[in-house]
């Protein structure tokens, strides 16, 4: 366990210096904010990898969706524990880069600013340390790994938003890499975080000889309210995307019919 906490303290903030480091030199037109913020976003793609790559091998490796165990699904999320301290830090020293040329320093303003910006990406971070991380490694006990590969495998969508931010700090939404990158958003987002739910459920039934709409009713009341409040973030952020998506796909339409 520490010697896994230490390797993701020293590997996801080493990697941000080093992307970071490496985009101030390569591209040095850039501004420090836009080297900042894309450095981010790729430490953000990098882990979304190791957790998708982690949540495969831990699914194809329990047959028996209760009690088969893989020793991923508990190392990876002492891993995951240090990139959850270091994003919520990335996130704000991207906030402060950002304001940075309105002559903002480090003050309880800019602190301020980034928590009413981001307060649901920093509430999910908080759910994620403080709720997640002890059901995931002490109050589930020997049971469940297979669902831990399953939320792991939520983060298959990360590297695509990830991806359009960045092509939005570059102003690049014209091209045809944005929209693609769009649909591809709206794709893995919906199969890995919405969709995702009703797979485990049917797995579990499946397993169990129940049908889909039976699952709920035969296993404990606390894991239905845990995964509504797992998936209703999801719904919120999904209905963003789509909104969004809208207004990018109809504005070419608006314009040929003006």
């Amino acid at each position: 366990m520490l010697l896994t906490l230490a390797g993701g303290s020293l590997f996801f903030p080493g990697l941000f210096a080093l992307c970071t480091w490496a985009l101030r030199r390569a591209r040095p037109a850039w501004s420090d904010s836009d080297c900042v913020m894309i450095s981010t976003r790729l430490v953000s793609s990098v882990q979304a990898v190791l957790a998708t790559g982690s949540g495969i091998v831990i699914i194809r490796s329990c047959s028996d969706v209760i009690t088969d165990r893989h020793w991923l699904a508990r190392q990876y999320v002492w891993f995951l524990i240090p990139y959850m301290i270091y994003d919520s830090y990335a996130m704000y020293l991207c906030e402060w880069y950002r304001t940075r040329d309105q002559n903002h320093r480090h003050s309880l303003t800019t602190f301020r600013n980034f928590l009413s910006k981001n307060r649901l990406m920093i509430a999910h971070h908080a759910v994620i340390l403080f709720v997640l991380v002890p059901v995931a490694q002490r109050l589930r006990g020997d049971l469940g790994d297979f669902f831990v590969g399953c939320i792991f495998m939520a983060e298959l969508s990360t590297p695509f938003v990830s991806l359009g931010r960045v092509l939005i700090q570059l102003k690049q939404q014209h091209t045809l890499l944005y929209k693609v990158n769009g649909i591809l958003t709206l794709t893995t987002f919906l199969s890995c975080r919405i969709l995702l739910f009703p797979f485990m459920y049917w797995s579990y039934g499946r397993q169990q000889g129940l049908g889909l709409l039976q699952v709920p009713f035969s296993i404990p009341f606390y894991c239905n309210v845990a995964n509504a409040f797992l998936i209703a973030p999801q719904v919120y952020w999904f209905s963003l995307l789509c909104k969004k998506a809208s207004r990018l796909f109809d504005t070419p339409l608006a314009k040929k019919d003006g």
